[in-house]
């Protein structure tokens, strides 16, 4: 039996149809999503039990997102080249053996191992179950790639923040649960279908390189502008957010904190879904304009010390987020032959999480200095800009393109 064709255990061929392979797929992404969010509510109680400053936490959070970068930039597009089941496989593992590190992590370094394995496993499982999506659904695979991203994120974030406040041992059950899910997902790989044929070159795909094509450079450079805002936005509310929400509150309260980060990404959710028979280039649009006016009426509630008018700013911007990230998606994807769609997918990503994780190390950096109101007022503005920019390219084209037609 060949490891990399991941026979079932009895030797007959996979059970289960490639429209299975489409829910797996996604219901899996999600699942690392959500493990990469389950640790945010729970930063409040590791920086009282092992005595870390904003800083330390800095430093764990700036370990996942490199670990998930350099996947992304080496076993990013390896399942074009050895199937897209060998890699799932190995990142199901991967992730059970971060959940086990950070149930017994005790330390600033222990959390930090466990951010860096994380982030491997999460950088190689994206592009790999991304990839399987388009392969079973190209009609539907941008939509659900979409909304698994920012569903994993949202049940990640809220249910971890449920599990701290109320129930017992916080820091040992979100991640039995994520645990356990990985393990189950890591056993149905043997029975789901191959989506993609195995071809030459694997180890040449380990070097570390950006893989674009031709024909998707000039949308790439469209979307990335708010491409990086929507992730920049996703980064704040990950990292500073709940400490914003605590100055606006005058008191600490993870719980609140939790349920912003858990309204930006319920925005995204319902944006993604209710746009989703919209043109891509309309949905750029309105979700840059949508992103700008969302994070510009957040800043003005952390102003003004209002959360009713933070959380409202937070929705409008996650929807603005989910349209646009969708879009962006729907406008890249088609764009790609089978054998570079991991390839692509994994350059949008390291986009993305450079945007997710780079800024907020910075302001990170900044706010000592800067103080942490003025630091988030800089970083919006940033965010602001940013999505205009891509707004302004895609409503010039837009207009270009009727003119044309007429």
């Amino acid at each position: 039996m060949s490891f990399l064709a991941l026979d079932p255990p009895d030797g007959r061929r996979a059970r289960f149809s490639p429209r299975a392979m489409t829910l797996y797929s996604a219901l899996t992404a999600a699942t690392f999503l959500a493990s990469a969010a389950a640790p945010t509510p729970l930063y409040q109680h590791y920086q009282a039990a092992f005595g870390l400053g904003s800083g330390a936490l800095t430093v764990i959070f700036a370990l996942y997102a490199l670990s998930l970068l350099f996947a992304l930039l080496t076993v990013g597009a390896l399942s074009d080249f050895v199937g897209r089941r060998p890699v799932i496989l190995a990142a199901t593992l991967i992730n059970v053996l971060a959940m086990v590190v950070f149930m017994t992590a005790d330390s600033a370094i222990s959390l930090g191992a466990a951010r860096i394995v994380q982030g491997f496993g999460t950088g190689m499982a994206t592009t790999a179950l991304g990839a399987a999506i388009l392969d079973t659904d190209r009609k539907l695979g941008p939509l659900l790639n979409s909304v698994t991203a920012f569903t994993g994120l949202f049940f990640g974030a809220l249910g971890s923040g449920i599990l701290v406040s109320w129930a017992p041992e916080p820091t040992v059950l979100i991640y039995l649960v994520l645990l356990l899910l990985s393990a189950l997902q890591a056993l149905l790989i043997f029975w789901m279908p191959e989506t993609t044929q195995r071809r030459p070159g694997a180890l040449r795909s380990l070097l570390p390189e950006v893989r674009l094509p031709r024909e998707a450079r000039r949308s790439f450079l469209h979307v990335s502008p708010v491409n990086i805002a929507g992730w920049a936005l996703g980064g704040l509310n990950f990292s500073l957010m709940p400490a914003l929400v605590g100055l606006a509150e005058g008191h600490s309260a993870p719980l609140t904190g939790t349920l912003v980060v858990a309204t930006l990404m319920a925005g995204a959710v319902l944006a993604v879904a209710g746009l989703r028979l919209w043109p891509a280039e309309r949905a750029l649009i309105a979700g840059t304009l949508a992103l700008a006016i969302g994070m510009a009426l957040a800043l003005l509630a952390l102003a003004l010390a209002s959360v009713p008018v933070i959380f409202l700013g937070v929705v409008l911007a996650g929807a603005g987020f989910g349209a646009s990230f969708s879009g962006a998606f729907r406008e890249l994807l088609p764009r790609a032959t089978p054998e570079d769609r991991a390839g692509l997918l994994a350059t949008f990503y390291t986009e993305s999480y450079l945007a997710f994780s780079l800024p907020v190390i910075l302001a990170g950096v900044a706010a000592p200095h800067l103080g942490l109101d003025r630091t988030a007022d800089v970083y919006g503005l940033a965010v602001i800009l940013l999505a205009l920019i891509s707004g302004g390219l895609f409503w010039r084209r837009m207009r270009a393109g009727r003119a044309r037609a007429r």
